[in-house]
């Protein structure tokens, strides 16, 4: 089925919904489109009335309003819901939190859950915190622990097994707690980018641990099983450590527990110890989230916020994803229970950068923080009287006498609002992602056959239209930088307003994000960007801020960073007691050939013909050379396969690890697909990683450097699927070329 555009989707928009969200056949051909898409969702939503005494004919009015809610674009609900709503996998929640007690049984009932939940399409959070310190004595056996982090890789492992699917990358918060024994090396158990590539990390700061650091003295760690103090650390060296490794790739982000336990609406139901993936949804053991966003690009009227339609998108929002609840078909039955008993949802935003520019606003400046808390406010006070509408007409949720609101508000869901990473949600709508600022005002998308297109931020492109300045030349130069701020033919006015993550300080970041948390029931997802001279003092003071602010945790990304940390061969020096990166360069040398060599030829079928890949191994068994051969031999087709041989050959024989050349050319599509053993092969270069793929599965060796999963293509800032620049946001990260993202 060709897909048409007569619902004026952008071309990115229809791209990702092509690969991402409309319904495909065996064969894999699309067989609905967009506006079936939302008709789909609108009429399983929808179908949740008819349990409580609403008749057919109000059904059909309500999934009309829910359809002209999602075809507007004015409200997405969250990948999985627009995937699975009206299909037979029905499973519609983003993300899960799976209890770990310290028992054999309790770490493997948690990882086949966790698999479970990963094939059905959700992300998994996970505190190891319960788990005894390594070198502890093991009761039944009289052995010694491996800790929690051993396991961590056991999840880790099995994540990367199932890997949801292809439809949605598997996505994993660990968090341990600041007073766990093994809390070193927790925090740095991501040195390594061969280890726990499924994994994002947080450390679950504590009010006692804060207040050590600002009295500059000593904590104590607890072991879990005895409840014991085993001993103690400064709490100002261990604060460090954190932040020298969040300055060095992003990693562990920061959780206030005991803020988020402060604010927890039920209690008395037990502490909450984990997160999702991007660290925005705090929840109890074996809750979900159902998670949708508002697209306050679309809340302006003239250069006013539009209260009204805004007022109207909330009610009809939190009616849909309380509707969401009973309609999810769930993974797990306690999941099922523990989601219906406290009914949370969580409705946020995006396009929040595209308000700012229309209502000519700079991002930061204090009358935008101002606007985001009034904005947050009003949605925050609109969502509660919806839900409070709705348990008039339906009940409360079930644990509501254990909770916050018993006695003084009457509410059909535990928690209405969250700010989500936006991902590929802000792509199909046309808008800026979550509530970060703009990542670039113009770029560069990739098309078929490698045709560039510069992309312009279609509110910077009117403006410059109308004052006279707009030239393809100056697009052209602004997509090299990403930001305006150097050019000078740009007025200042619209400089100020149309400013990118990189213009905009670190505090700034946090302030807006704690502008939103303050009108927050769960947490507010964003990254705040550092330029690449950052230093660990600035990500220090970004983390203070934020517990100053009220935030509920910090996720940071220094440009370039995760991108040193794969390169980088040099050893830490130590400056005071900051730890910096030295970097050296190494001449890399290719392995000779030698004189005899194994391997196997496996044909593939292209739209360009046959092609023959002869893959090659050394006598260690290390990959070692591709050669190709085109069926008909000559032409363009030819030589470029041949030309792509010899170079994935250099690469091979120069230690590159067959994975990261899998993931670079995988995916590659050309104007001719073809159909090959059950699966489609969209291109030469997508032939050739996928019989390298099968070849490297069946002998399972690589070239010395221990990689297993080419996740560090993800984290060195380049798209595994298309190349393209990879934007960090809240814990994730997401191509807007193609709509790839590591956790949905």
């Amino acid at each position: 089925m060709r897909v048409s555009n007569d619902l004026n989707f952008t071309q990115n928009a229809l791209k990702v919904l092509e690969k991402r969200y409309l319904k495909k056949n065996e064969e894999g051909k699309i067989v609905e489109t967009p506006d079936d898409l939302f008709k789909r969702v609108a009429r399983s939503i929808a179908s949740a009335d008819l349990h409580f005494g609403k008749s057919e004919a109000e059904v059909e009015t309500l999934e009309a309003s829910f359809y002209e809610a999602m075809i507007s674009l004015d409200f997405l609900p969250n990948s999985p819901t627009l995937m699975n709503a009206g299909r037979r996998l029905g499973q519609l929640s983003a993300c899960f939190v799976i209890p770990i007690d310290d028992s054999m049984e309790s770490i493997f009932d948690a990882v086949k859950n966790a698999a479970i939940i990963h094939k059905s399409g959700g992300g998994t959070g996970f505190s190891f915190s319960r788990l005894r310190p390594n070198g502890d004595v093991v009761g039944s056996t009289k052995g010694i622990s491996s800790g929690p982090i051993s396991f961590m890789t056991v999840f880790d492992t099995a994540t990367e097994a199932v890997k949801q699917g292809g439809t949605r990358r598997g996505a994993n918060m660990g968090l341990l707690r600041v007073d766990h024994p093994n809390i070193l090396n927790f925090i740095t158990c991501k040195d390594e980018n061969t280890k726990l590539n499924n994994f994002n990390i947080s450390v679950g700061l504590t009010e006692e641990f804060m207040n050590a650091i600002n009295e500059d003295r000593q904590y104590d760690l607890i072991n879990p099983r005895t409840k014991k103090v085993t001993h103690r650390l400064n709490a100002r060296e261990v604060f460090d450590l954190i932040v020298n490794h969040a300055w060095k790739n992003g990693e562990p982000g920061i959780v206030f527990l005991d803020r988020i336990n402060a604010l927890n609406p039920i209690p008395k139901l037990g502490e909450i110890e984990s997160t999702n993936p991007c660290g925005e949804q705090p929840l109890l053991p074996y809750e979900s989230c159902n998670l949708g966003s508002i697209n306050l690009a679309k809340m302006v009227k003239g250069s006013e916020v539009d209260w009204d339609r805004l007022r109207d998108v909330t009610w009809k929002s939190v009616h849909f994803l309380d509707n969401v609840i009973d309609v999810n078909k769930y993974p797990l039955k306690k999941i099922d229970e523990m989601t219906k008993a406290n009914r949370k949802i969580g409705l946020g935003v995006m396009g929040w950068a595209d308000m700012l520019i229309q209502m000519q606003i700079p991002y930061n400046s204090d009358k935008a923080a101002e606007l985001a808390a009034e904005v947050m406010g009003f949605i925050q006070a609109e969502a509660k009287k919806a839900s409070g509408a709705l348990a008039e007409e339906r009940g409360v949720f079930p644990n509501h006498k254990d909770s916050i609101y018993e006695g003084k508000l009457r509410l059909r869901n535990a928690t209405v609002t969250t700010i989500a990473p936006t991902g590929t949600l802000s792509i199909i709508a046309g808008c800026s992602s979550g509530i970060e600022p703009l990542f670039a005002v113009s770029y560069v998308r990739t098309v078929m056959e490698g045709t560039k297109l510069i992309e312009v931020n279609p509110h910077f492109e009117r403006i410059a239209k109308e004052r006279g300045f707009w030239d393809r030349d100056l697009m052209e130069k602004m997509a090299e930088k990403g930001s305006i701020k150097s050019f000078d033919e740009i007025p200042e006015d619209v400089k100020s307003v149309f400013v990118t993550a990189h213009d905009i300080t670190p505090g700034e970041h946090i302030k807006m994000q704690a502008a939103f948390q303050k009108y927050v029931d769960n947490a507010v997802s964003k990254t705040v960007n550092f330029s690449h001279d950052a230093t660990v003092k600035d990500v220090e003071d970004v983390y203070l801020l934020a517990y100053k602010l009220g935030c509920k945790g910090v996720t940071v990304y220094r440009d370039g960073s995760r991108e040193e940390q794969v390169l980088s061969t040099g050893k830490s020096a130590k400056t005071g007691s900051k730890a910096q990166e030295v970097q050296t360069v190494q001449k890399i040398v290719p392995r000779k050939r030698p004189e005899v060599i194994k391997g196997a030829t496996r044909l593939m079928k292209t739209g360009c013909g046959n092609i023959y890949i002869t893959i090659n191994e050394d006598a260690s068994g290390h990959l070692f050379e591709l050669f190709t051969s085109m069926g008909k031999a000559g032409g363009c087709a030819s030589s470029q396969s041949e030309a792509l041989g010899r170079l994935i050959s250099l690469a091979l024989r120069s230690n590159i690890e067959p994975e990261a050349i899998i993931s670079q050319l995988k995916g590659v599509r050309c104007h001719q697909p073809a159909w090959h053993s059950g699966g489609q092969i969209f291109s030469c270069s997508d032939a050739i990683a996928k019989a390298l793929e099968k070849y490297h599965s069946v002998h399972d060796k690589g070239n010395g450097n221990g990689h297993k999963d080419g996740s560090d293509i993800m984290l060195i800032g380049a798209c595994p699927e298309c190349g393209g620049a990879v934007e960090h946001e809240g814990g994730c990260a997401v191509c807007r070329n193609c709509g790839f993202t590591r956790c949905g």
